[in-house]
């Protein structure tokens, strides 16, 4: 079949127009201007300090997605490991990426000719003589395109596809968030664990001390007043023990929940504090890195892109529509001989609509969709801000908590000075025996002291590789879905 050249050219120009496409291009808002987060805070830990145990920043460096390998801990990888396979807030976020892939797809298929199966039945009259009325069958396909002129399902594609992209930054926020939840239990399960040991002990000297106070109240050298202080003493630092051993027991199952276990099937492994190393040289990325790395800002970044392209989805609805569309159809009054003999009939249409008066809902809509984007585009503002904040907090905490935990030495050292210098007083007669035991007891509570500033250093620096997001890019994170392993490798920017 020949088609006239005017019709060619009709067609020639609706695709020149099918380039068009309405809304906004979008663009990727600017990164941060400022190389510090945090100037005081960095100043103090750009360079080594003079402790053996001291941290330093390396400004320019960035985090890897097995950030938990540089505490050195071969047992906290194990439980990482274990976790990822079995965490169900990843097998959640995993499928959501894949419902999102399909709609991306969903949406794509209308850039495409839409082919269907057709079929008919009816009754007929021809006026031609002698005049005749009988039942036909008709069965064929029928085709619809709609050429997209304005480029309304384009901006719904890219929409959908900014929508699966934020789903990805999902699946690494839940990553980032299970990874970091894993550490921070283990290190309070483990510094629990320490605290409940050095109670024990103090537990001890307070029971031996009221022994010997009690002995010596019986000979008539001690008073009643100091016996019922040393009782006060002993109920005050029995009550330290509840709290800490919750602390142990929530940090157990939390452990086990975080894997996909109930607390009673937990097989989680148990953590000391001696199973962690302390990294000394911390990755600080610049704040123009941050906005890459951190999931949660590349999330928002997604959904102001999706924004962005439903202002184009709206805008395209207020021009015309132009669609195509055609059928070839086989028709025969005998549905047994509809493949022999039918008469065939095609058909070839073009129809153009476009909106004239709607009640102001399409304008409506498109200044709803630029609002939508504007929220959009404060979320992502105020996201950036909040973890510029965030890794600003946890820097100056990191100094502080050096700080803390070198006061806390300095006075488990002196207590460890005072209970020598007592314990040889007691050997040489020049004290008793009872000053030896309150020497004891000021040891284990420096040492308390002690174990909490360093938990608080090693907490610390989890917060500082969770506040910088990491670089997701390699890491791939095993699902399993019950006799079903794959792998979903997370995005990278």
């Amino acid at each position: 079949m020949k088609f006239p050249q005017t019709k060619i050219a009709a067609v020639l120009s609706f695709s020149l127009l099918s380039a068009c496409t309405v809304g906004p291009d979008y663009t990727r808002p600017a990164a941060p201007v400022s190389t510090h987060y945090d100037h005081q805070a960095e100043t103090r830990l750009v360079q080594p300090g003079d402790a053996p145990d001291a941290q330093h920043v390396t400004l320019g460096d960035r985090i890897g997605g097995d950030w938990w390998l540089a505490f050195h801990s071969p047992i906290l990888d194990q439980a990482m490991r274990q976790a990822i396979g079995g965490n169900f807030d990843l097998k959640i976020a995993d499928a959501r990426i894949a419902q999102a892939s399909e709609a991306v797809r969903a949406a794509g298929g209308a850039l495409y000719p839409q082919v269907d199966f057709g079929s008919q039945i009816g009754r007929a009259r021809a006026n031609v003589p002698p005049p005749a009325t009988g039942s036909f069958y008709g069965v064929g396909p029928v085709v619809n395109f709609d050429l997209d002129i304005f480029g309304g399902t384009k901006r719904l594609v890219e929409r959908q596809g900014a929508l699966a992209e934020a789903e990805r930054h999902r699946f690494d926020a839940a990553y980032l968030t299970l990874t970091g939840g894993v550490a921070t239990q283990a290190l309070l399960l483990a510094s629990a664990k320490a605290q409940i040991e050095a109670v024990g002990v103090l537990l001890a000297d307070d029971r031996r001390t009221l022994d010997l106070l009690r002995l010596a109240h019986a000979k008539g050298s001690v008073a009643q007043p100091e016996i019922a202080l040393a009782e006060t003493q002993l109920a005050q630092d029995q009550t330290l023990l509840p709290p800490l051993a919750q602390q142990r027991d929530a940090a157990r199952h939390a452990l086990s929940v975080l894997a996909g276990q109930g607390p009673a099937e937990g097989t989680m492994p148990d953590f000391t504090l001696a199973d962690f190393t302390l990294p000394p040289d911390l990755p600080l990325s610049l704040p123009s890195e941050l906005v890459h790395d951190r999931p949660d800002i590349l999330e928002a970044e997604a959904e102001l892109h999706a924004a962005s392209a439903e202002v184009g989805v709206a805008t395209a609805e207020l021009y015309p529509h132009l669609t195509l569309s055609g059928s070839f159809t086989q028709v025969n009054s005998n549905p047994a001989s509809l493949f022999q003999g039918s008469t065939t009939l095609w058909g070839v249409a073009a129809g153009l609509a476009g909106p004239i008066f709607h009640g102001g809902s399409l304008e409506a809509g498109r200044q709803g969709a630029v609002d939508g984007y504007k929220a959009s585009l404060a979320i992502y503002q105020r996201t950036v801000v909040a973890s510029l904040g965030q890794v600003a907090d946890v820097l100056q905490a990191i100094g502080h908590d050096a700080d803390e935990y070198s006061a806390q030495q300095r006075a488990l050292a002196a207590a460890a000075v005072s209970l020598r210098l007592n314990r040889d007083g007691f050997r040489a007669g020049e004290s008793g025996v009872v000053q030896v035991l309150d020497a004891e007891r000021a040891h284990q509570r420096a040492l308390l002291g002690e174990i909490r500033a360093k938990t608080a250093r090693y907490l610390d620096t989890v917060q500082l590789y969770i506040a910088l997001g990491g670089n997701s890019a390699g890491v791939s994170s095993l699902i399993t879905d019950g006799n079903k392993a794959y792998i979903h490798e997370t995005s990278a920017e």
